[in-house]
C-alpha cells in the first residue's frame, strides 16, 4: 500500500515537472515568437488611464500578440505592470512581446514637432495643439485658466497666459494635457529664471515685466525694435500715461473678427489700455525670451510714441507733435487707422 502511494506521489511530481517545463517552454516560446513575422509598422495608442489588461487586449484584437493573458503574466512577472506609458507607439507585429513590452514601458514613444512662435497667445497655442492631434482646444484652454493649477506653478496672474514658453516641442499624441502644459511653463522657467533678478532694474515686479514683454511683443516683429518699444512704454508709465496698445484692446476683446474700430479703444475693459491706467491685468500673450530682455533693459530714449510705418517697422516721437506729423505721413495719407501709441 505504501509503496503504491510512493508511486504515485513520484508519478504526480513527474507529471506537475512535465507541465511546468512545456508551460515554461510555451510562455517562452510566446514572449520570444512574433505574432506575425511578416507584419509591418502600424500606429498603436495608449489611451491616458488605461489598465495592463486594457493594453494587452488591444495588442490581442491587433493582431500584436497572441495571448493577451500571458502577455499580461508576462508584464506582471517582470514588475511591469504599472509602467506601461500613455502614448502613440509604432509597433508592428514581426516584433516579439518581450520586444512590445520594453518599448511601452519605456515610453519609446512617436513624437511630433510643435512650433509655438514667439507672440501667440493661449487660444493660438491650443489651436496648434490641436491641429496636431496632441491635445483637446476645449481642455487646454481650462487647464490654463485653473486657479489652483495657477497658483500651484506660484503665477500672480489670473491664467496661464504669458508663461507658456514659446519653442519648438514634441509631444506624443496621447500625452496628458497637463504634462503638455507642464512642459511649456517648466520651459518658461529654465530659460527666463536666470533673468529674473535683473527685473529689479526695471522698477518692475517679475510679474509685471512679463506682462509688459507681452506687449512689446505684440507691437513689433522686428527684434531691433523690441528694447525701443520698451522703452516708450516704461517712460508712459512712469508719466503716468495710458499706454494705449492696440494688441491690449484686441486681447479684451471676445472673438475679434480681425477689424479694430474706433468704437473698440473706447469701450471700458480690464485690457483696453486706451482706457485704462498702468499694466493690464496678466499677460496678452507668450513672450519670447528678447521682449523679456527688453523690457528688463530697454534702450535709454525720451520717446513717448511710435506709429506704423506700414514696412513693419515704426517711427519713433519724442513729442506729441512730432507724433501727429508722422501719423499724417505714415497713416492718414494712406486711409488708414492710427495702430500705435498716441
Amino acid at each position: 500500500m505504501n509503496l503504491t502511494r510512493t508511486r504515485l506521489i513520484f508519478v504526480s511530481i513527474g507529471l506537475l515537472f512535465l507541465v511546468v517545463v512545456f508551460f515554461s517552454l510555451g510562455f517562452g516560446l510566446f514572449v520570444l515568437s512574433p505574432a506575425d513575422k511578416g507584419g509591418t509598422d502600424q500606429v498603436f495608442i495608449v489611451k491616458e488611464g488605461s489598465s495592463l489588461k486594457d493594453v494587452a487586449g488591444d495588442l490581442e484584437t491587433r493582431g500584436f500578440i497572441t495571448n493577451k493573458a500571458l502577455f499580461v503574466l508576462w508584464t506582471r512577472v517582470k514588475g511591469y505592470g504599472k509602467d506601461i506609458r500613455a502614448g502613440e507607439y509604432s509597433l508592428s507585429p514581426a516584433m516579439a512581446p518581450v520586444q512590445l513590452l520594453e518599448i511601452l514601458r519605456k515610453g519609446l514613444v512617436i513624437l511630433h514637432p510643435v512650433i509655438i512662435p514667439e507672440g501667440f497667445n493661449r487660444d493660438q497655442i491650443a489651436s496648434a495643439l490641436a491641429a496636431k492631434g496632441l491635445a483637446d482646444k476645449k481642455r487646454f484652454l481650462e487647464l490654463t485658466q485653473d486657479k489652483a493649477l495657477v497658483r500651484q506653478y506660484g503665477i500672480p496672474g489670473p491664467t496661464l497666459e504669458g508663461y507658456l514658453f514659446p519653442d519648438t516641442y514634441h509631444f506624443s499624441r496621447g500625452t496628458p494635457t497637463l504634462a503638455i502644459l507642464d512642459t511649456m511653463v517648466k520651459r518658461f522657467k529654465q530659460v527666463v529664471t536666470p533673468f529674473m533678478d535683473k527685473s529689479q532694474g526695471s522698477g518692475l515686479k517679475f510679474e509685471e515685466v512679463v506682462i509688459l514683454a507681452s506687449i512689446v511683443e505684440k507691437e513689433t516683429g522686428r527684434p531691433e525694435e523690441r528694447p525701443l518699444i520698451a522703452s516708450v512704454f516704461l517712460n508712459r508709465l512712469k508719466l503716468g500715461m495710458r499706454l494705449e496698445s492696440d494688441p491690449t484692446v484686441i486681447y479684451g476683446i471676445e472673438n475679434f473678427d480681425g477689424d479694430l474700430k474706433k468704437k473698440d479703444l473706447m469701450e471700458k475693459t480690464p485690457y483696453n489700455t486706451y482706457v485704462i491706467h498702468g499694466l493690464t491685468p496678466g499677460p496678452v500673450a507668450n513672450p519670447g525670451l528678447e521682449s523679456i530682455k527688453a523690457v528688463m533693459d530697454p534702450a535709454r530714449t525720451d520717446y513717448l510714441y511710435f506709429v506704423s510705418k506700414n514696412d513693419g517697422s515704426h517711427h519713433f516721437s519724442k513729442t506729441l507733435a512730432e507724433h501727429n506729423r508722422a501719423v499724417e505721413i505714415y497713416q492718414k495719407r494712406k486711409g488708414k487707422t492710427p495702430e500705435k501709441t498716441s
